[in-house]
């Protein structure tokens, strides 16, 4: 009977874990930027302005582009890494664990300001009208 009832207990925690007792995993990306207020795109798709945050569902290169009055636009790749407790297999021992993890990726961009406008917005029209007639 004390080896049947051990093998019970097993089987329960088991499926205890497995169905519901695992925790979750949530997944955000915060943008900021200097100055603040810019537009941001990940991945073709508005996420806000800065400081902004959204969440994401796979770990890996995202395009990402901020604009702003009066500044240039950033277009680059970023990189989201994944925490330990993300790597295959570890993820496995992690997720049937009853605690829920956050993971955060935090970027930051310096945004430089436009030296085009500044001052000569009639001759950077006049040279818009002169390109689009070439």
């Amino acid at each position: 009977m004390g080896k049947f009832v051990t093998q019970l207990a097993v089987v329960s925690a088991a499926a205890f874990f497995t169905l519901g007792g695992g925790g979750c995993v949530e997944r955000r990306v915060k943008v900021t930027s200097e100055p603040s207020g810019a537009r941001v795109w990940l991945n073709d798709e508005v996420i806000g302005e800065t400081p902004c945050e959204a969440g994401f569902r796979f770990y890996g290169k995202y395009d990402v582009r901020l604009t702003l009055d009066g500044y240039e636009p950033v277009h680059e790749g970023r990189v989201m890494r994944a925490p330990v407790y993300e790597y295959p297999i570890v993820d496995l021992v992690a997720e049937a664990l009853p605690v829920d993890f956050e993971s955060v990726n935090e970027w930051h961009f310096v945004l430089v300001e436009s030296g085009e406008l500044d001052g000569d917005r009639e001759g950077l029209v006049g040279r818009a009208l002169e390109m689009r007639g070439e």
